[in-house]
C-alpha cells in the first residue's frame, strides 16, 4: 500500500533533521581551525562543488558574502577550463563533495597545492581523496539519504548547507559583525531597510518645517504647505521643540474659532509631540507612528532642538 504524500514528507524531514543533528555531533577542533583559517583570509573564500553540492555551495558563498566574509562560487569544471585565474594566493577554498571523490574537485586540488592556497573540504567520507588532500576536513557523514530510492542527494545536501551556515555564523560572531554591518550590505531589500537608522532616512536642514510660537496662522499654513509633510514644528525662542501643528490642528481651529486667523501657533499647537532618537531603527520608528496613529516624527538633539523629520512615506518599504 502506497504512502500518502504527508507520510513521505514527514519521513524526509525526519531523515534530514537527523542528518543535521548528526553533523553537529561530528564537530571537533577541526571546525575551530577552519573558522580561524577563514578568519585570516585576506582575499575571498572560493566556494566550489559539483552538481547538487555545487548548488549548495553557491548558497554558502552568498551567505558568507552577506555576513562580512567576501566569497565567490567557482564551478570546478569551468575552473580547469580557464577559470583558475579567479583564485589568488590570498584566497581560501571551501569545497564540498558527499563522496569526496569528485573528479573535477580532485583536479582542482593539484593546482591549489602548487599555488599554496589552503582548502577546507566538507565530505561524507574522512578517508576519501578530497578529505586527504584538504588542509582541514570537516565531516558531514550521514546515515542515509532522504530519497526513498536512496539515490537523490537530500540529507547529504541538507547537512552540507547546515555546516556551511554554521561556518558563516561562527565567522560573523568572530568578526563582531553587527546589525549595522548587515544593513550596510543589504540596502536594497526590506530586511536591510528595517535595520536602517532614522538618521539615514530623515529630512534635515531647510526641509524640516518650523515656526515660532508667536507665528500667525497664515505663516503656519504657508510653512506646512511649502514643506509638504502636513505638519510643522513649533519652536520656543531658544529653538527648542515645544509643539507641532498638523493639518488636523488647523482644521479643528477653523471649526472651533470664529476668527481663527487671530491666533498664534502656541494657542492651537499639539503639545509635546512624539520624537525619536536619530539612532532609532526605521522599524522602531514605524512602530511609534503606528502605535500613536501619526504620520511624522521629529528628531531632536540633546537640547531639544529639531535636527530632522521622518515621515510615514519615508518608511513605506516596511509596510
Amino acid at each position: 500500500m502506497s504512502r500518502s504524500p504527508r507520510e513521505v514528507a514527514r519521513e524526509v524531514l525526519a531523515v534530514e533533521a537527523a542528518a543535521v543533528a548528526g553533523v553537529a555531533a561530528q564537530l571537533d577542533e577541526r571546525f575551530d581551525e577552519a573558522v580561524a583559517l577563514l578568519l585570516g583570509c585576506e582575499g575571498r573564500v572560493i566556494c566550489t562543488g559539483m552538481g547538487k553540492s555545487g548548488l549548495v555551495m553557491q548558497k554558502v558563498a552568498a551567505t558568507l558574502s552577506s555576513t562580512g566574509a567576501p566569497a565567490q562560487f567557482l564551478h570546478p569544471a569551468e575552473a580547469v577550463h580557464g577559470d583558475l585565474g579567479v583564485i589568488t594566493p590570498a584566497d581560501r577554498v571551501l569545497a564540498a563533495s558527499a563522496s569526496g571523490t569528485t573528479h573535477e574537485l580532485l583536479r582542482l586540488t593539484a593546482y591549489l597545492e602548487r599555488l599554496g592556497v589552503p582548502m577546507i573540504a566538507i565530505t561524507g567520507d574522512s578517508s576519501s581523496p578530497l578529505a586527504t588532500h584538504a588542509r582541514i576536513h570537516l565531516p558531514a557523514v550521514i546515515d542515509q539519504e532522504a530519497c526513498p530510492l536512496g539515490l537523490a542527494p537530500t540529507a547529504s545536501t541538507a547537512a552540507t548547507m547546515a555546516l556551511g551556515d554554521a561556518l558563516a555564523m561562527a565567522l560573523l560572531e568572530a568578526r563582531g559583525f553587527t546589525r549595522e554591518d548587515f544593513a550596510r550590505l543589504h540596502p536594497g531589500g526590506s530586511l536591510g531597510y528595517k535595520l536602517l537608522r532614522v538618521e539615514e532616512l530623515m529630512h534635515t536642514g531647510e526641509a524640516v518645517p518650523s515656526v515660532a510660537m508667536d507665528a500667525p496662522v497664515t505663516e503656519v499654513v504657508a510653512e506646512i504647505s511649502a514643506r509638504g509633510f502636513g505638519v510643522t514644528a513649533v519652536l520656543d525662542p531658544a529653538g527648542r521643540l515645544v509643539g507641532c501643528v498638523t493639518d488636523g490642528d488647523l482644521r479643528r481651529l477653523m471649526i472651533r474659532e470664529s476668527s481663527p486667523t487671530s491666533h498664534a501657533a502656541a494657542a492651537f499647537m499639539t503639545h509635546s509631540p512624539r520624537t525619536v532618537s536619530r539612532r532609532e531603527s526605521a522599524q522602531g520608528a514605524m512602530r511609534v507612528l503606528e502605535e500613536h496613529r501619526i504620520t511624522a516624527l521629529f528628531i531632536c538633539d540633546a537640547e531639544g532642538r529639531p535636527e530632522g523629520l521622518l515621515h510615514l512615506h519615508d518608511l513605506l518599504p516596511l509596510r
